[in-house]
């Protein structure tokens, strides 16, 4: 019986499901070994609080050792800003509409804030939405290092630094995203390679126009074991808080390293050889397809194989026969969409024995 059956078997008159649960000690774990690694290889940690959306959580990594925290939006970092943390870096091309100005210039009187940029525009409207006070603003230029996602080309970051700094802002650095790196356990290395091409590449860019890149940030989860270069100043994991089955297959963690989990209960089994859980798309998102599952049973071979809002699909390999009413722990393939999905989390260690309730306190917050 693994880590996560046991604590399930000792939990299950407890709580009611569906319920995230998260093994306390696995998850300090994790916070403990990537701030090792980053304290080996010289690097500072600013993990992104979107995976967890909790504070709790978000001052174990800054007691850890991690300098500050990544947030995904302007309501993230307003809620971790109101909580205490003083050092946010908001990764993302934020656009500044409706309300994003006057709260941006708020968190930047506040706390140390950087926010992403990748063009023109956005850092002419960041600045005129930091009114009198744009030096208060640092930005960081996001560039594009094979992902396709934002960030704009790695030669550009010096144009882009000249027109923050013309319009008073603070350029203080390049960050990038090597999504492309989570397509396959072959993927990683080549995608840290893009990484640290792309960054090196930025870091020049803004040394030819007098500028020095403080930060130079590298994410993510299934990379960060080879964004080891000199280039590179911190990095910004995510899911390593709780690890997933996503990571587990790229290599990036082992199934011993998996601290969250959703508890689902079989609710119906008229279909030969299928159950019904009560894990749905409600729960689980959409990631996955019906090749890949849509999330594991925790030490079976067992794959749900389609949601619907509230159902889950879970055909039966040959011996694995639970019955109506029996709890089974469901891995997700991706954690982070779990968590907008629940209020609080359910909190115990491997033994199950202890019992608390964390806040989602960032749940909801998307702009």
């Amino acid at each position: 019986m693994n880590r996560i059956q046991r604590a399930l078997e000792a939990l299950v008159e407890r709580v009611d499901t569906p319920a995230p649960i998260v093994l306390v000690d696995v998850m300090q774990d994790n916070i403990d070994r990537m701030q090792g690694f980053a304290a080996q290889h010289g690097l500072d940690v600013r993990p992104h609080v979107k995976t967890h959306k909790c504070v709790e959580i978000g001052r174990r990594q800054v007691k850890a050792g991690a300098v500050g925290i990544t947030a995904g939006n302007v309501g993230e970092a307003e809620v971790f800003a109101a909580a205490g943390f003083d050092d946010i870096f908001i990764a993302y091309p934020i656009w500044v509409a409706g309300t994003k100005g006057p709260r941006i210039r708020r968190l930047a009187e506040n706390i140390r804030l950087r926010v992403g940029v990748d063009n023109l525009a956005a850092i002419n409207a960041l600045a005129d939405a930091m009114g009198e006070e744009p030096d208060r603003l640092e930005v960081v230029i996001e560039v594009d290092c094979g992902a396709l996602r934002s960030g704009a080309p790695a030669e550009a970051a010096g144009e882009l630094a000249v027109a923050a700094r013309k319009r008073g802002l603070a350029p203080v650095g390049v960050f990038t995203y090597p999504g492309h790196g989570s397509s396959g356990p072959d993927a990683r290395t080549g995608a840290a390679q893009d990484q640290e091409t792309a960054l090196a590449i930025a870091v020049r860019s803004l040394s030819a126009v007098g500028i020095t890149a403080e930060v130079v940030s590298a994410g993510s989860t299934p990379t960060v074991k080879f964004a080891t270069n000199n280039v590179i100043t911190e990095v910004r994991p995510g899911e390593y808080v709780f690890n997933d089955l996503n990571n587990t297959r790229l290599g990036a963690c082992t199934e011993d390293q998996i601290a969250l989990f959703v508890a689902g209960t079989v609710v119906s089994d008229w279909v030969p050889h299928q159950v019904i859980l009560d894990v749905g798309t409600k729960v689980l998102g959409r990631e996955g397809s019906p090749e890949r599952g849509y999330g594991g049973i925790s030490g079976t071979t067992a794959l749900l194989s389609k949601l619907n809002e509230y159902h889950g699909f879970l055909p039966l390999p040959e011996g694995f026969r639970p019955s109506v009413g029996t709890v089974l722990p469901v891995v997700p393939n991706h954690v982070c969409p779990i968590v907008v999905n629940f209020e609080e989390y359910i909190v115990t260690d491997s033994t199950g024995t202890s019992l608390e309730r964390w806040p989602v306190d960032a749940r909801g917050f998307l702009n």
